[in-house]
């Protein structure tokens, strides 16, 4: 970002304050598309994932424990393009933040939580789908929708409680000059932060994921020979397969998140907790579009997802046999 030296030309985020932060100058035509573009983006993560919500929420045939999953992680997703990018989208345009401190905690809460409660959910989809393809004789037992409402609201708590518990330890720093916020934590939290919200996800998640992956291709394998050989498939072994795609599809969204979210955190901890640059703008912008790439992977390979789009967009919902209408296939 370039500044003005002279000081006639300098502009501060708050000129009534001696402490105020210089404040970057762009050109109206920056301002207008980078505007136009940012704000087209928030709002193209709202509109699909509440696309998402909608569906899972209003049709009964789609509440499944892996679809109350995806609900919660279309929540968080959603509450990405809802508060926490206008928010960001300020801060990154104008270079300065005019909310207060008070508020730039509860940003900086806000914006960790839903960090969290992603990858909280990514961590129980990637378990939904270990016992589904590798247990699917216990799973109708062990995975219960109960079961899994009840798991994703202790999630959501811990992630609060965690994130708060972080936004208190920053309450003793001090800015450079008024009118910034960035994230400056304490090594211990760094530490903290680098066990809880990276090794050991990214460990559970790639390690379930490497023996579904396995254990899916060796049954998609069996069912083929038997297909060829011209036997009889089970119904048992249909839906094995079933599940195994589902458990591959739903891997394409997790290896999207770690790809985009993995970067983002190796900076964070190389520039000693304290993420102000502009490449650490820009990962965390990756972090950010990846809430509205998710509905994306719905779109191209959950056949029910494209379904209830259609009865929304046409406003069919409305009726009564839009429960029934509904063709529901969750390969």
């Amino acid at each position: 970002m370039a500044y003005e030296t002279d000081d006639q030309d300098t502009q501060y985020c708050f000129p009534a304050i001696n402490s105020s932060c210089i404040k970057g100058k762009r050109s109206i035509h920056e301002y207008n598309i980078m505007y136009m573009f940012f704000s087209l983006l928030s709002a193209w993560t709202v509109f699909l994932n509440l696309l998402v919500i909608i569906s899972i929420s209003h049709f009964k045939m789609l509440h499944t424990p892996t679809n109350m999953l995806i609900l919660s992680l279309a929540v968080a997703d959603l509450l990405v393009g809802l508060v926490v990018m206008p928010l960001e989208v300020i801060r990154l345009i104008e270079t300065c933040w005019y909310f207060g401190d008070t508020f730039c905690r509860l940003f900086l809460l806000i914006m960790g939580l839903l960090f969290s409660a992603s990858l909280s959910n990514l961590v129980l989809i990637a378990i939904d789908r270990f016992v589904a393809v590798c247990y699917p004789l216990l799973y109708p037992q062990k995975i219960t929708t109960t079961r899994t409402l009840i798991t994703i609201c202790v999630c959501w708590f811990c992630s609060s409680a965690y994130n708060i518990a972080i936004v208190f330890s920053m309450s003793n720093r001090k800015f450079a000059c008024y009118g910034e916020c960035t994230i400056i934590i304490t090594f211990a939290w760094a530490v903290t932060d680098l066990f809880f919200s990276f090794l050991f996800p990214c460990t559970v998640i790639i390690t379930l994921y490497l023996r579904i992956f396995y254990v899916a291709l060796q049954q998609v394998k069996v069912i083929n020979s038997l297909v060829k050989a011209g036997k009889c498939v089970t119904e048992g072994s249909v839906c094995r397969k079933s599940e195994s795609k589902a458990a591959l599809t739903l891997g394409i969204i997790v290896i999207v998140y770690l790809f985009c979210w993995i970067p983002f955190f190796i900076l964070s901890l190389t520039q000693q907790t304290e993420m102000a640059s502009t490449t650490a703008y820009a990962l965390l912008w990756l972090l950010y579009i990846n809430s509205g790439l998710n509905p994306l992977i719905y779109a191209l390979f959950y056949p029910w997802f494209k379904m209830s789009v259609k009865h929304i967009l046409t406003l069919r919902i409305f009726k009564t046999a839009s429960f029934v209408g509904l063709a529901y296939n969750n390969n």
